[in-house]
């Protein structure tokens, strides 16, 4: 019997991060340019970053994110929780769009109603980008995905599509998720309990996260299920969670379909570790009085306040160019917001032609996030557009590998490159993740770029371009 693959617990699908959100642009080593400020984001599998980064900005900057994920799943994924993250408060309150947001983020089964959400969310994401394969113009000028292939933007539709309808017969992810577990523990399977709790205690509460609680993270560990923010049945698979992974069976290429993310490290890590508000991190006989959930709660929704103010704070001013301005007029909204109102069962069943182009969305004025295609890490430097482009560059520990000296061209003079470590991934022993990071700090100098002073997070390393 095998003692298990021990590799296998982070999966080969990044659904999500392994370490909290950052504004990639609040660092002592950043230099604020007077123009566009330009974040690239490389394997992030979230939009943690983006919506940190976002909150941080003043109301004269101006933010183009870039965004090259390993896959088109995951960028499929990313619009679908950036299009959640700009819903109006007329359709959907702060507190609701809250819970929704974390229950399709880090559940593998949701609850019904949040399963119409995603399907009519789906279906607009669909309709948006199939009209930018017919025309230039944008359903959304704050999501832009018209850099990416003509293959690749069918790809997201074809995937959009298997949310909006999934099988009729789907597969039960309990029993996906089970046979992970399976594989991952091995002979350990039968004792898993002890696993789990080894995994918490003695490795994500010794690296700084005590405030996930045992009974939350056992029962993710467990089922897949992190957010249990509401009372309901839980028991409608995440399409968003769910991917295609190729394996050679007998000599032939076999596809299925199933959970392949992260079983081990859990989705609290984003955003449910760190809070600026230390009564969230009281203790009662030696226990934490809140959860990870409860801190994963109170952060997003700050996030989703920051982005609606930014949004409210432009209401007063003149109506903007659509072309430069997450807008629409006001025709479309009226049109949009009658296809909101509608029941989600006519949202996803809509004949394209009697639906508007414009989605119906938060319009953050001088905020653009533009996704490239998967292989275009290693083209930048070819094109004149990004030359010394980027005034901060985000790598994720899974496509660090990726960097090269190539990357000093597209970065700025003053540019700062975050790159994540391995503290949060638990397979790893310590002398594993010592020697990551060692060989961190070497891709980075031999990509141009030099250690910050201040190295004291083990979950991010920061680096500085070298001067000429």
């Amino acid at each position: 019997m095998s003692a298990g693959r021990t590799v296998e617990g982070a999966g080969c699908v990044t659904w999500w991060g392994f370490g909290p959100a950052r504004d990639l642009l609040n660092s002592e080593n950043t230099v604020r340019s007077d123009g566009e400020l330009n974040v690239l984001l490389v394997g992030s599998g979230d939009p943690r970053h983006i919506l940190k980064t976002i909150t941080g900005l003043t109301d004269s900057d101006t933010l183009h994110v870039w965004v090259i994920e390993n896959n088109m799943e995951v960028v499929a994924r990313q619009l679908l929780l950036l299009y959640l993250s700009l819903q109006t408060p007329e359709n959907m309150s702060l507190h609701k769009k809250t819970e929704v947001f974390l229950e399709v983020f880090g559940n593998s089964e949701i609850r019904k109603e949040t399963e119409e959400t995603l399907k009519h969310a789906a279906a607009q994401l669909s309709l948006s980008i199939t009209n930018t394969l017919s025309s230039d113009s944008h359903a959304h000028p704050c999501l832009d995905t018209s850099l990416l292939k003509f293959k690749e933007r069918d790809e997201l539709v074809r995937i959009f599509k298997l949310w909006e309808r999934p099988p009729s017969v789907p597969a039960s992810v309990r029993k996906v998720w089970d046979a992970r577990v399976r594989q991952h523990l091995g002979t350990r399977y039968d004792s898993r309990q002890g696993c789990f709790d080894w995994d918490l205690s003695m490795k994500l509460h010794q690296r700084g996260c005590d405030i996930i609680s045992k009974h939350q993270y056992v029962k993710w560990r467990e089922s897949g299920v992190a957010f249990e923010m509401r009372e309901g049945l839980y028991q409608t698979a995440n399409q968003s969670l769910l991917s295609t992974r190729v394996f050679n069976h007998r000599g032939d290429r076999v596809a299925v379909r199933g959970y392949w993310g992260d079983i081990v490290s859990g989705p609290y890590l984003s955003f449910g570790i760190e809070t600026e508000n230390k009564d969230l991190l009281k203790k009662q006989n030696n226990q934490h009085v809140k959860t990870a959930q409860d801190i994963s709660e109170v952060n997003v929704l700050a996030l989703f306040e920051c982005l609606a103010t930014r949004e409210s704070s432009l209401l007063n001013e003149d109506v903007p160019n659509p072309s430069s301005s997450c807008c629409q007029s006001t025709d479309s909204l009226t049109t949009e917001e009658k296809i909101q109102n509608d029941p989600p069962s006519s949202q996803t069943h809509t004949e394209p032609e009697q639906q508007t182009q414009v989605l119906d969305l938060l319009r953050l004025n001088g905020v653009k996030v533009s996704f490239l295609s998967p292989d275009s890490l290693n083209k930048l430097p070819l094109k004149n557009k990004y030359r010394n482009l980027f005034n901060s560059i985000f790598c994720s520990a899974s496509k660090v590998h990726q960097l090269d000296s190539s990357l000093r061209e597209i970065a700025a003079p003053d540019a700062v490159l975050v790159i994540e470590l391995a503290n949060f991934l638990l397979d790893l022993s310590k002398e594993q993740v010592s020697g990551f990071a060692d060989r961190v700090k070497e891709i980075a100098e031999e990509s141009g770029f030099t250690a910050t002073h201040d190295q004291s997070s083990d979950v991010y390393a920061v680096f500085t371009r070298k001067k000429d």
